[in-house]
């Protein structure tokens, strides 16, 4: 029987041996030999292609009976990276069965697909209805999560969501930009990710529903199997893209302008970080439009306002040698003069074009590009426009790693930028509220993200202890950057002039200047920068990992604990790569906060006071004390304090062992800015520790080799106790007891 043909009952019984391993083609029988009952949605005969994707992802594909439309072969959607597809495994136009792997597929007429396990339990099934084509599917009463960025809750059931792109008053000042993603990921072991086409999502029952927003046939969607949900991260990323390995200094702290008054305020900036030793590697600048005086003559420009940059070359050459790095403000699309995106624009293939008027505005020495507006896009033109902020650059230096902090976006952004979170406001329940956003945002498959810190339209909640505790949350997100209006009030240092600075906000919702002068603000911030910069050997190795697992970096607890119910509850805290865990505090005058921790061994990373997990704690948590704990088995390696991501230094990396488990971690180091890695030149560090033995063992995982560092001088140090080690590792596997 050829791929694609149709069985009988007795061969589908002889087949399911070789189709076991899901490498042979079969279709469901006729029950009891008769004739086939057709499938029909809106009047119209349909066949479900089912196309093994993985073990763990179907691709359930229904189309017009003899269409000779192929999900393999420029299937309409958009989000899919360009790969090649496997045939049909089956092609299904009637009831019966199918095997995928150690599965069995169980077809119904009505139109329903049951996937049963190896136990012959049914783990998920897709009804789709004959006039709609509306699909329904099973919630298992247990939370569900995903939908892109934005939204009202980290559980997404008892949502109606139409999948709206942008900001839309009043939800954008507390909830921020929504860029919908169809996808979902539940802890009972699915995901689903509705590829084409475009519709609207009913969480309101006990079943979820799908409503596409077009003719009820053709329809694309990923059926996912695995009680990992890691894995099925993974192949998200395996369709849509693994995320792109940023330059390490868009992962140290970025300093957003608004209202500048001159060339010498520009450079006064720069000079101040330094001075006040405040670590910092970006500087980014508004456009003229949304403030009075930025950084062009005004919107849709890429001329330079001649007042703040007469000589844009030269003052960011004079950045660049202190360590800056320069972020230009762009809308996103070509504007008329009423702000609005013009026809033309939405067309992907303008983005060439468009791409072209930013050339001479880059060549002056732009690092980077933060793009704005757009929210009116279509998902593919969202994504051309993600796509032209990474192959534009590499077109322009192919030898340097694009950057870019994008307001909309679509499944495959990871693949080129990062997204923020849009313009909130200045408010403690807006700050708790990103928390869930931010951890949506990244079990949707978008892993760098973060916020305007501080919140970005004033309100009469902004306060220097707001603006702490959101530059300690901030401290812990992919995307470190302080921005909003009165923007002075963004500076770690702007809490203690007695000046706001140009006010765009309601005077009346701002503190009066006898409230800013509070000189602790700057040393918190201080703390937190440095932390900051210590992590980033930890860091980066996790965003190595985020680039070549899709696992995000800021993780929900449910996704580092699926094992675990009652983590699936946890929306205000999570885990910052595998070592860390934090507790932002979002309540005003708080002294403490509840903290569940998963079971196993954990310190408190402040004071290295060993704690049993397994049970909620207080943590106390004075203004300058964000709450932060690290898993028994860790191995968390820190640099030294830096001024910029770049800034030379000889000191050696302190290793810090948490005994109390076995642990191991991928040490991934190379240049931070080229392309040279995707040749293999880079250095990875595989670090194991035993515990029962207290032995640490190190060596150069597979294809690994010594770089940028011939040597790598290291200063071992377990948590609680006393006392270093010393260790030169040159790339010869070594094992040292402690």
């Amino acid at each position: 029987m050829k791929p694609g043909g149709h069985l009988t009952r007795r061969d589908f019984v002889a087949g399911v041996a070789l189709a076991a391993g899901g490498t042979r083609a079969l279709t469901a029988v006729a029950a009891d030999g008769k004739d086939p009952r057709r499938f029909h949605i809106a009047g119209a005969e349909v066949e479900l292609q089912l196309t093994r994707v993985s073990e763990t992802t179907l691709r359930i594909t229904v189309v017009r009976r003899g269409s000779g439309l192929k999900p393999r072969t420029s299937f309409a959607g958009v989000g899919l990276i360009d790969r090649a597809w496997p045939a049909p495994m089956a092609v299904v136009d009637h009831d019966g069965q199918v095997i995928w792997d150690r599965r069995e597929i169980v077809m119904e007429d009505p139109l329903t697909l049951r996937v049963l396990d190896a136990d012959k339990k049914e783990v998920q099934y897709l009804s789709f209805d004959g006039v709609s084509g509306k699909v329904s599917f099973d919630l298992h009463g247990v939370p569900v999560f995903g939908l892109g960025e934005g939204g009202h809750q980290f559980d997404r059931r008892g949502v109606v969501d139409a999948m709206r792109n942008g900001q839309f008053k009043p939800d954008q000042f507390l909830n921020g930009g929504r860029s919908p993603i169809p996808w979902l990921i539940s802890p009972a072991g699915w995901a689903l990710f509705f590829h084409h086409p475009m519709g609207t999502f009913d969480l309101t029952g006990s079943e979820g529903v799908f409503r596409p927003a077009e003719p009820p046939q053709p329809q694309d969607i990923f059926l996912m199997i695995n009680k990992d949900p890691a894995v099925l991260l993974g192949e998200l990323a395996q369709l849509t893209g693994m995320p792109h390995l940023p330059p390490i200094w868009s992962l140290g702290y970025q300093q957003s302008h608004r209202t500048l008054a001159s060339r010498e305020e520009v450079l006064e900036e720069t000079k101040t970080f330094r001075e006040k030793k405040l670590p910092c590697d970006v500087m980014i600048y508004l456009g003229t439009g949304f403030a009075p005086s930025g950084w062009n003559s005004g919107h849709g420009s890429f001329e330079f306002n001649a007042k703040i940059f007469p000589n844009p070359m030269a003052m960011f050459s004079e950045m660049h040698h202190e360590g800056f790095r320069v972020v230009l403000h762009v809308l996103g699309a070509p504007h008329d003069l009423h702000g609005h995106v013009a026809d033309h624009a939405a067309d992907p293939d303008d983005a060439a074009n468009y791409w072209a008027d930013h050339l001479k505005t880059f060549r002056t020495g732009v690092d980077g590009w933060w793009v704005d507006d757009g929210d009116e896009l279509p998902p593919e033109a969202r994504l051309a426009r993600n796509a032209m902020y990474w192959e534009g650059p590499l077109q322009q230096r192919p030898g340097v790693r694009p950057f870019s902090i994008q307001r909309n976006g679509y499944a495959g952004l990871q693949r080129y930028g990062f997204l923020w979170s849009g313009d909130v406001n200045s408010s403690w329940q807006t700050l708790r509220t990103q928390i869930a956003d931010g951890l949506n945002t990244g079990l949707s498959g978008i892993p760098y993200w973060g916020t305007d810190t501080g919140g970005f339209f004033s309100t009469k909640e902004l306060t220097a202890e707001l603006y702490v505790r959101w530059f300690q949350f901030s401290a812990f997100c992919p995307l470190f950057r302080s921005h909003g209006r009165t923007w002075k009030l963004r500076l770690p240092w702007g809490w203690n002039e007695g000046d706001l600075g140009p006010v765009e906000d309601d005077p009346k919702l701002l503190p009066t200047p006898d409230e800013l002068h509070h000189p602790e603000v700057e040393e918190i911030c201080r703390k937190y920068l440095d932390l900051r910069y210590r992590l980033l050997p930890y860091l980066y190795s996790t965003v190595y990992q985020t680039h070549r697992t899709g696992l995000p970096v800021t993780r929900a607890m449910w996704l580092a604990y699926p094992g675990d119910v009652k983590m699936q509850e946890v929306d205000d805290a999570y885990m910052w790569g595998d070592a860390l865990l934090v507790a932002p505090i979002t309540t005003a005058g708080a002294e403490d906060r509840s903290v569940r921790l998963p079971r196993g061994t954990w310190y408190d990373y402040w004071t290295q006071a060993r704690l049993q997990g397994g049970q909620e704690i207080t943590a106390p948590a004075d203004l300058a004390t964000l709450p932060l704990y690290v898993r028994a088995g860790s191995i968390v390696p820190m640099g030294p304090v830096k001024q910029y991501t770049a800034e030379p230094s000889t000191l050696p990396l302190d290793l810090y062992v948490y005994p109390g488990a076995d642990g191991r971690f991928s040490l991934y180091e190379d240049d931070g800015v080229s392309m040279d890695y995707t040749r293999g030149v880079f250095s990875r560090i595989d670090v194991e520790w035993q515990d029962s033995t207290r032995t640490l063992s190190l060596k150069l995982a597979d294809g690994s080799r010594m770089h940028p560092f011939t040597s790598r001088k290291m200063a071992l140090r377990v948590a609680g106790e006393s006392g270093t080690s010393s260790i030169v590792f040159d790339g010869t596997p070594a094992t040292h007891s402690i």
